[in-house]
């Protein structure tokens, strides 16, 4: 196995310990785009199932989304020969996107929004204990970054969490794992991807943004994708606003408790 592929498997098992991603029995769904991330979690994440003490399945599926120019046959023919187990299916949400936003605005939200509930209610009609995403250590980080500058709020993406609906497990394996680890695995496989044409073009999206500026900023400041990591990992309530965390009307009492 390559040295590339030894360190992204130590980061996913890692990952997958501390937040206690799998349990005997389990049936994973890989949510697969066709882009280099979520194939990469979802070639890797079978590879530790072959060698695990835990008992669970891997199996991909794949949304249909119905984009012009969508076209799966050599990423099939490649999945197949890894061993893994995709499936495709097929719901139209690339028209939905284009009739309720204009041209030139932002499709992102929409469309994963409707991804994520085909997807959601695939899983759980079909019985997966959890449906794993391929978010990796970078969009962490950019989620976090987005959140703070855009929305105003400090949130960012968990390891391991309950969808809204309560219905769906979601991991995401690659939390630990940088993106640049990624990119050199997916050349040494020569993988193939299938992109994106309903968004991939389109300018100033504030990913595309703060992405820009954490390359930016880490040429100052060394190690700075691990340091903002272990901060989501070590959030201090007391010494933030959030007075539905913090009961700030207690101090002067505890003050008083030791005079």
């Amino acid at each position: 196995m390559a040295d590339s592929a030894t360190k992204i498997r130590k980061l996913m098992v890692q990952a997958i310990n501390e937040y206690d991603m799998l349990q005997d029995g389990d049936r994973i769904m890989v949510c697969v785009s066709g882009g280099k991330d979520s194939t990469i979690l979802f070639y890797m994440l079978n590879e530790i199932r072959k060698k695990s003490k835990i008992n669970f399945t891997v199996d991909g599926v794949m949304l249909d989304q119905k984009q012009p120019g969508f076209n799966p046959g050599k990423y099939c023919e490649w999945v197949a020969n890894q061993g893994l187990n995709l499936k495709i299916i097929s719901e139209d949400t690339y028209s939905i996107v284009k009739e309720k936003l204009p041209e030139g605005k932002t499709y992102c939200s929409l469309c994963s929004r409707l991804r994520r509930g085909v997807l959601y209610n695939y899983a759980h009609d079909n019985g997966y204990t959890k449906m794993a995403l391929g978010h990796h250590r970078d969009d962490l980080n950019q989620t976090l970054m987005m959140n703070l500058f855009f929305a105003g709020k400090v949130a960012g993406m968990p390891p391991k969490l309950l969808s809204d609906d309560k219905r769906n497990v979601v991991i995401r394996p690659l939390s630990f794992v940088p993106e640049d680890l990624i990119v050199e695995f997916q050349n040494e496989i020569d993988m193939p991807v299938i992109p994106c044409n309903l968004c991939g073009s389109q300018d100033g999206l504030q990913r595309e943004k703060i992405k820009g500026l954490l390359k930016n900023m880490e040429s100052d400041i060394p190690n700075l994708a691990n340091t903002m990591l272990n901060a989501q990992k070590n959030i201090r309530i007391s010494q933030m606003l959030d007075k539905s965390l913090w009961d700030f009307t207690i101090l002067e009492q505890e003050v008083d408790s030791l005079v």
